[in-house]
C-alpha cells in the first residue's frame, strides 16, 4: 500500500483547509487509518483516527471540536477537515494505515505500518 498525502498549503488563522490521502497499490482491506503531524523541532503528534468501518473516530485533545476525519471507501481515500486553524497547527501532516485486518482506530503511531510522505500546513497569525 502506498499513501500519498496532498492538500496542504498556507492559510490564515481562523481559516479552514482539507488535506487528503490517496491509497494505491494493494486496496485497503480492513485497515484503520489516521493522521499524525510533526511540527519543526517537535515530536510526532496524533491528530485523528478512524476505524475500518468508520463507526469509531478519535481526535487528539489539541484538535477536538475543530478537526474531523473521514474516509471514502469507493475512492480509497482519507480526509482531514481542519477548521478554526491556529498557528500552532502548523506542521507536516502524515496519513497512516494499520496492517490489513487491523480494523480498530488507534492513537499510537507504532500500530501503523503504512505511512504517506506528508503534506505541509502553514497557519499564519
Amino acid at each position: 500500500v502506498q499513501l500519498q498525502a496532498s492538500g496542504g498549503g498556507w492559510v490564515q488563522a481562523g481559516g479552514s483547509l482539507r488535506v487528503s490521502c490517496a491509497a494505491s497499490g494493494r486496496t485497503l482491506s480492513r485497515n484503520a487509518m489516521a493522521w499524525f503531524r510533526q511540527a519543526p523541532g517537535k515530536e510526532r503528534e496524533f491528530v485523528a483516527a478512524v476505524s475500518w468501518g468508520g463507526d469509531t473516530t478519535y481526535s487528539g485533545d489539541s484538535v477536538k471540536g475543530r478537526f474531523s476525519i473521514s474516509r471514502d471507501y469507493n475512492k480509497n481515500m482519507l480526509f482531514l477537515q481542519m477548521n478554526s486553524l491556529k498557528p500552532e497547527d502548523t506542521a507536516v501532516y502524515y496519513c497512516a494505515a494499520r496492517a490489513h485486518g487491523s480494523t480498530s482506530a488507534s492513537s499510537q503511531g507504532a500500530t501503523y505500518v503504512y505511512w504517506g510522505q506528508g503534506t505541509l500546513v502553514t497557519v499564519s497569525s
